[in-house]
């Protein structure tokens, strides 16, 4: 008889995010004349930049001629001429190397982070942030690296290290080993970002330890401080411990094209059980070859179009506009006496709900009494709880609606 994967009996209720979808697609049928703005899933809202459109035109045209049709990339990781544009200019500007073949381009940092854990052992001990983006949890305990969940949402055989306003939500390495960390700078949900000192700790500790750290930099070109790392590999010796993560998706509106990019460097080794040091760089193209066929032609050329000059000047002012929403959320919510944090260095807002009120009740007071939507901290992990999260990717004349709304409670 056929038998189920018993890990996925493990996971608690719903993702996060279709259940904040089934919440609100109820409150709609019950409340049809109600005008609702979400600040809650982080969706964008402008179109893309008029360098990728155009360059996604041509390529289309291409498309439609014989001979300058594509069909499947032979490489399986990406054109080499978006490989080579996000090297330039992604690394090398900040005086990074990365070598081509240590690219591999995606439809999603979503995907990449969990698909990463896949070619580690399932012994392997998993650590965390808490709070912490979902799906880094539970693509682990779809393979079954964990115990059961406990009442208060923490899987058995995680270490879930406590990101709160105290360590200004950037988690220290713990006190004791552990294999696979994940990190995710600028941090979502909370908007922290981390020094280079308390990164260089990180690839100390993985170092020492023989880890290997998932660095989530999806949010990068948010970082306006120039103290800032915007990439784990501008700390000495991160390449021997770091898979690196970005996405166009935050960066440049592809959330509904998709494109993001992965680097697996040369130097990144992993063990055998009886020690023997293999290179991740050639495990990480097998599976990524044999499980995924590659980002359509169209999609590359547009994203190649973010690192011309127009594209780079035309995606830096929508993620400034973007800001714009950010500070405004901020100074609107601290003048209503709220605690928020976040909101400067990325686009993420982290906001902390009146004393004696949860999360997801703070989520549905919003959602009832001002029609407004945010995320709710605790589907963040339990360090979330008594906290949400907004967004800034809302247009500027709904969030300044949805202030005023708050300002009515």
């Amino acid at each position: 008889m056929i038998r189920v994967n018993e890990n996925f009996l493990k996971l608690r209720a719903g993702y996060l995010f279709p259940e904040i979808g089934r919440r609100v697609r109820v409150f709609k049928q019950e409340h049809p004349q109600a005008r609702v703005i979400s600040m809650g899933i982080g969706d964008v809202t402008q179109p893309l930049a008029p360098a990728v459109i155009e360059a996604m035109h041509r390529a289309v045209d291409e498309m439609g001629r014989r001979e300058t049709f594509r069909g499947y990339d032979d490489t399986g990781v990406g054109y080499e001429f978006l490989r080579k544009a996000i090297v330039d200019n992604d690394f090398g500007q900040r005086g990074v190397s990365i070598d081509l073949d240590e690219v591999f381009v995606s439809d999603g940092t979503k995907p990449d982070t969990g698909n990463m854990q896949e070619i580690f052992g399932v012994e392997n001990v998993v650590a965390v942030a808490d709070p912490v983006y979902p799906v880094y949890v539970d693509t682990n305990v779809m393979a079954g690296r964990t115990g059961e969940a406990s009442d208060e949402g923490q899987y058995a055989g995680i270490v879930y290290m406590p990101a709160t306003a105290e360590n200004g939500f950037v988690p220290s390495p713990p006190d004791k080993p552990v294999d696979m960390v994940y990190l995710c700078f600028p941090n979502n949900p909370t908007g922290s970002v981390a020094t280079k000192d308390e990164l260089a700790k990180w690839v100390a500790y993985a170092r020492e330890h023989k880890a290997v750290i998932f660095f989530d930099a999806a949010y990068e070109a948010y970082i306006s401080d120039p103290a800032i790392p915007h990439s784990i590999y501008e700390i000495e010796g991160a390449k021997e411990v770091a898979v690196e993560f970005r996405s166009c998706s935050k960066t440049a509106g592809f959330t509904g094209v998709r494109c993001a990019y992965s680097i697996v460097p040369k130097q990144l080794k992993a063990y055998t059980r009886d020690g023997r040091a293999v290179d991740v760089g050639p495990i990480w193209k097998r599976r990524h070859c044999t499980k995924f066929n590659g980002v359509s032609y169209i999609t590359q050329v547009g994203a190649a179009a973010i690192y011309s000059p127009q594209g780079k000047k035309q995606v830096r002012q929508t993620i400034d506009g973007y800001m714009v929403n950010a500070a405004r959320i901020c100074e609107g919510l601290t003048k209503l006496g709220y605690k928020v944090y976040g909101g400067v260095n990325a686009p993420y807002i982290w906001l902390q709900t009146p004393k004696g009120v949860g999360s997801w009740q703070f989520f549905d007071r919003l959602l009832n009494e001002v029609h407004v939507v945010c995320t709710p901290g605790a589907g963040f992990g339990p360090a979330g709880e008594g906290y949400v999260r907004l967004t800034a990717f809302g247009l500027p004349e709904n969030v300044k609606e949805a202030l005023d709304r708050l300002a009515r409670l």
